[in-house]
């Protein structure tokens, strides 16, 4: 067995700790280039719906005699590029470590596919269905009493999406085995549907938007929020996978070269 490769399938199992590296090093790089394409994602298309919610609080609340910590102008530029950087930085280290443990082992695509629909399924477990129950706000809406509790029953809404996933997951394998890809696909996809609704009916509900507040507001804030994250997903997706199929097939072609150097010749047949 080579380094970092599986002898059954040297294009498929990522194990060493080189090709991890190298695959961790690639994700953090794709992840901060899609912080960049965040922050302008959210500078066009938040940052205005932001001000508006300012705007609304501060003519329907008494002034504040206590200065803000941080200017608002500060937050919406070095403040919003600082998070979206870090952020992404660290989601596509994160990336790059579930895209080593899958791939090879879920299927046998090549790592652009892999990466392509490792980032379409965290995009909608991690961020498209927690949000269908309890989506972004931007400020003025909902009460300061309730931030505890609003951030509560949001990460647990996430917690059951990861467990309804990795539930499907473990479904899906033992039905593709017996009925076949296609056939075992559904049947993980209806599960996780499934678990999701059952999920959302008892799961409390949550609306505390004020009286007034501008509903094309809250519409464009929460489509900007996607948005962002569609960003992150598919740079990670497109992105990581051009680098990590580059990658990988140059680290198999280098084990296959040292496995056929290392292999000792046949003896030449007696005549």
């Amino acid at each position: 067995m080579t380094p970092g490769i599986s002898s059954a399938s040297p294009a498929t199992d990522v194990t060493g700790q080189a090709a991890v590296r190298g695959l961790l090093i690639r994700g953090m790089l794709v992840g901060l280039g899609a912080g960049l394409l965040m922050f302008v994602f959210a500078k066009l298309f938040g940052e205005p719906q932001i001000d508006k919610a300012i705007a609304f609080e501060e003519a329907h609340s008494p002034p504040s005699a206590e200065a803000p910590l941080v200017s608002r102008s500060l937050q919406s530029s070095l403040g919003l590029l600082t998070g979206t950087v870090v952020y992404a930085t660290a989601i596509g280290g994160v990336f790059a470590l579930v895209f080593a443990a899958v791939y090879g082992r879920i299927g046998h695509a090549r790592p652009r596919v892999t990466a392509a629909t490792l980032a379409l399924v965290c995009f909608v477990v991690l961020v498209l269905v927690p949000f269908t129950k309890y989506p972004s706000n931007p400020p003025a809406v909902g009460n300061d009493d309730t931030i505890g509790y609003r951030t509560e029953i949001y990460f647990a809404m996430l917690a059951i999406s990861v467990v309804a996933a990795l539930a499907a997951l473990r479904v899906g394998k033992d039905t593709v085995a017996r009925f076949g890809a296609w056939n075992g696909t559904l049947v993980a996809v209806a599960t996780y549907i499934a678990l999701i609704a059952i999920g959302e009916l008892l799961m409390p509900r949550l609306d505390e938007i004020p009286n007034g507040f501008s509903a094309s507001v809250i519409w464009h804030f929460r489509t900007a929020t996607l948005g962002v994250h569609a960003v992150l997903y598919t740079t990670l997706g497109l992105g990581f996978g051009a680098l990590a199929d580059r990658f990988l097939l140059g680290v198999s072609a280098a084990a296959a070269g040292r496995y056929r150097t290392s292999t000792p010749s046949a003896p030449a047949p007696h005549s």
